[in-house]
């Protein structure tokens, strides 16, 4: 004999009923098979809350009940013949009067007892399940109707009664022993106590009613059939990348269900488990889906983690006090507080130094719980032994499953570390002896991101997504976006990296997007977004709370910059072409370093020294790997070394300075690169990643450029540079008539930091440096006398976007 189960979205409406019969006839051709059926899909919750009204006086308890009666009206007339409707009709209406004169009653009593909750509840199942036994006579198939309550004797806990197995057993096997029937149906969730009265199984105890039949008359096998293709690695509402489980014990299903898995209902392995009996869940939508199979014994190939589960509206109790500390009992009373009010304890954790104990209860318990173990402790906590309960909402208990977990240190780690990487605080931690479950309590609005980090770190092998907010569309940006957009492919099969473009700002407008901007249409997505606001952009990153989050700022605004911390502490990598944060008081820079280090992220500016060139990351890797620096000389401006580079007296230097602006090697006013304030900015960014703590105005700057050219606008700047060309040609004539060529060169020695154009013979390392290279020469304790070398294009928009694309992915990474 086989156990076939349908769920509400199985039988919702009438088109799934129809294949719920064509499922029911092609099994009841292979084995002698009982079927049990849930109430319509959301017909328990409408009968539920027609009650509900009722108590309170509210008579639109009616119009649910309206709804409830042309469901089941609509569905026989579907479902069944005209000429067979008319006692099926006369069925549905009577019962539907009886709903109403119960309802009627418990309006004018203003009073709703468990037991008539269960009385009500038990039309859904009772009605659905007449009607399903009459669709398949009418298709010619003999079916045997059975109601439940004559079978299954409960205890007289309505709403969520317990089972007399020994009185069940008796009477399932002596009606299905003594029936010819090779086809029965049966409604599930209901039941009766001794006294013949209705009870329930619980929500969800439609599963419950089949495995307890299926244990009774020792079926080969249980199906259970709902809308999925069997148990999911994770909730695929949460994980997009969710996928079957293709075999899982009976251990592994019962803590998966216990953790929120809705695919099976919790008591529901307990009766089929100690019979050993095979559990299949299958897709009522998909029957040729394989499913999951539940069995006795784990199986040992495939992923070391089963599954991921988790559990919303949790609260977290705290019971602590110096009192508690070597005297036994404590435990004892905290739970039996707990019991005497039925609150169920989900998770417990306490610390070695019995200071405290931490219980995870639903948080609709919380108030009560508080009330009950205060009173419990009200000795304790007047003489100050004991604190009050302290409650903490709104969080949720997030767990890793899986038999294999115990053989295999490590996976505890693992599962911090993916979180702790992604700003995912753990509030208490549990995980019973025998290893099958880890669980974490984390803030509800975490467990998204949670749950995907989870699956990311134990499922996902084939990629990593990394989810990219840029700040800037100018020239930089622009290249930037286009190098991605290029390299995406690339990325995924060599790099195993899923970059998606989330959110893109600019001055005027901007876009967030969760499922991805295409980045072959970004320019008119944005053109299509809404007004810039960086406040908004900001708090839209940060309320999407996506795993692996990068912000990019591309910009030279130092509102732009002055986000990074609000960032940084959500854990979200920040990746800077802007200078302003690197480059502001030591404390700010510290402050943003330090912030990365305590959240587990990055903040990354290679490119505000050199463009593409790898002069950070050089210098961060000859100190991590117990060098020191003794002294630096570098050219640092691209836009410097091109224009002494190309002038030669024999064009005006305003000139050669305008063709560099135009070129892209400037920064929009040009005379934060030729006053040198933009190389005071990188050779005080290289002095503090080289340990030294140094502000701008201990730069000495000797500047060549004359006061007059300094004033006024852009275009002042120009003209006052035509005037002074005299100026300029004499520094070109000096340095020629020296043999030598023009160079602005920044330095960092013994501590003190200097800039200013010099004279570079062609014996010096700086004077073989053309167009608009830069070079960084490192003199460390490893490297007296011969430098390391760091040398290349050190401007452009091109290769500035490329030294952005590279800290992603040394973020991402």
């Amino acid at each position: 004999m086989q156990v076939l189960k349908f769920g509400g979205t199985s039988v919702a409406n009438a088109e799934n009923i129809r294949k719920v019969v064509s499922i029911v006839t092609a099994a009841k051709q292979k084995d002698k098979t009982i079927v049990v059926v849930s109430a319509l899909g959301g017909v328990t919750d409408l009968l539920l809350s027609a009650s509900s009204l009722a108590a309170e006086g509210d008579d639109s308890y009616k119009e649910k009940l309206a709804v409830v009666e042309q469901r089941h009206l609509e569905a026989v007339k579907q479902l069944i013949p005209v000429a067979q409707q008319s006692q099926l009709l006369s069925l549905v209406k009577k019962s539907c009067n009886e709903l109403e004169d119960i309802c009627s009653g418990i309006y004018l009593l203003r009073e709703l007892t468990t037991r008539s909750k269960d009385r009500i509840a038990s039309y859904g199942e009772w009605l659905s399940s007449r009607i399903i036994a009459e669709t398949i006579l009418s298709n010619g198939v003999e079916v045997a109707w059975k109601d439940s309550r004559e079978l299954i004797i409960t205890n007289s806990n309505y709403t969520a009664a317990e089972v007399d197995f020994t009185a069940t057993a008796e009477k399932v096997r002596q009606y299905f022993s003594s029936s010819e029937a090779g086809l029965f149906l049966l409604p599930g969730f209901i039941s009766a106590d001794k006294k013949g009265i209705t009870t329930t199984l619980g929500r969800g105890g439609s599963d419950y009613t089949a495995a307890i039949l299926a244990a009774c008359v020792d079926a080969v096998n249980l199906e259970i059939w709902t809308d999925v293709s069997g148990m999911m690695t994770a909730d695929p509402r949460l994980t997009a990348n969710a996928r079957i489980i293709p075999r899982i014990s009976y251990q592994e299903a019962m803590e998966l269900s216990h953790f929120g898995a809705k695919v099976i209902y919790p008591p529901t392995i307990q009766p089929v488990m100690n019979k050993r009996i095979p559990v299949w869940i299958k897709n009522t939508f998909a029957p040729q889906d394989e499913g999951t199979l539940i069995e006795a014994a784990a199986s040992k190939t495939g992923n070391i983690v089963r599954g991921i589960s988790s559990i919303n509206n949790i609260a977290l109790l705290s019971l602590e006090g110096s009192g508690m500390i070597g005297i036994p009992g404590f435990s004892k009373r905290l739970f039996e507080a707990l019991s005497n009010e039925r609150i169920n304890v989900i998770l417990i954790t306490q610390s070695s130094s019995e200071h405290s104990i931490c219980v995870a209860v639903d948080s609709s318990a919380a108030a009560l719980a508080k009330q009950v173990v205060d009173a419990a402790f009200a000795n304790e906590i007047t003489l100050q032994k004991v604190e009050p309960l302290t409650i903490e909402n709104e969080l949720s208990v997030a767990a890793l499953v899986g038999e294999n977990m115990k053989s295999h240190p490590g996976i505890s780690g693992r599962m911090f570390s993916a979180m702790g990487k992604n700003g995912v605080n753990i509030r208490a931690i549990a995980q019973g002896s025998s290893e099958k479950n880890i669980s974490a309590v984390i803030s509800t609005k975490d467990v998204r991101k949670a749950i995907n980090v989870l699956h990311e770190e134990f499922f996902e092998t084939t990629y990593k997504q990394v989810n990219l907010f840029i700040a800037g569309t100018g020239n930089v940006g622009a290249k930037l976006l286009g190098q991605l957009q290029k390299q995406l492919g690339f990325l995924q099969q060599q790099m195993k990296l899923q970059v998606r473009l989330v959110g893109v700002s600019n001055s005027r407008k901007m876009l967030l997007k969760e499922e991805g901007i295409n980045l072959e249409k970004w320019k008119g997505e944005l053109e299509n977004g809404e007004s810039a606001s960086l406040e908004s952009f900001v708090e839209g990153i940060i309320s999407r709370n996506l795993r692996n989050s990068i912000f990019v700022d591309v910009t030279a605004n130092d509102k732009v910059a002055a986000v990074y911390d609000k960032l940084l502490q959500k854990s979200i990598s920040v990746v800077a072409c802007n200078k302003i944060a690197a480059s502001s008081a030591y404390e700010q820079y510290k402050r943003l370093k330090d912030l990365a280090n305590e959240f587990n992220c990055q903040f990354l500016f290679e490119t505000n020294v050199g463009a593409a060139l790898p002069i950070i990351g050089t210098l961060n890797d000859l100190l991590r790997s117990g060098d020191r620096v003794n002294r630096i000389d570098a050219v640092l401006s691209g836009t410097l070394n091109f224009v002494f580079n190309n002038y030669d007296g024999s064009r005006p230097f305003a000139e050669v300075v305008k063709q560099a602006q135009d070129e892209g090697y400037t920064e929009p006013d040009p005379r934060l690169d030729l006053s040198g304030t933009d190389v005071m900015r990188k050779i005080m960014i290289l002095a503090r990643e080289a340990g030294e703590k140094i502000e701008m105005n201990e730069i000495s700057n000797e500047s060549f450029m004359p006061e007059s050219c300094m004033q006024g606008s852009v275009a002042d700047f120009y003209a006052a540079m035509a005037k002074e060309e005299k100026h300029f040609k004499a520094l070109f004539d000096n340095a020629a008539k020296a043999g030598c060529k023009l160079k602005f060169v920044a330095t960092f020695n013994n501590g003190k930091a200097a800039v200013g154009l010099q004279h570079i013979d062609p014996a010096h390392n700086l004077y073989h440096l053309y167009g608009k290279d830069n070079i960084v020469l490192f003199y460390t304790e490893r490297y007296p006398e011969q430098p390391m070398v760091v040398k290349g294009a050190g401007a452009g928009a091109e290769v500035t976007a490329s030294g952005v694309f590279a800290d992603i992915i040394r973020a991402s990474r």
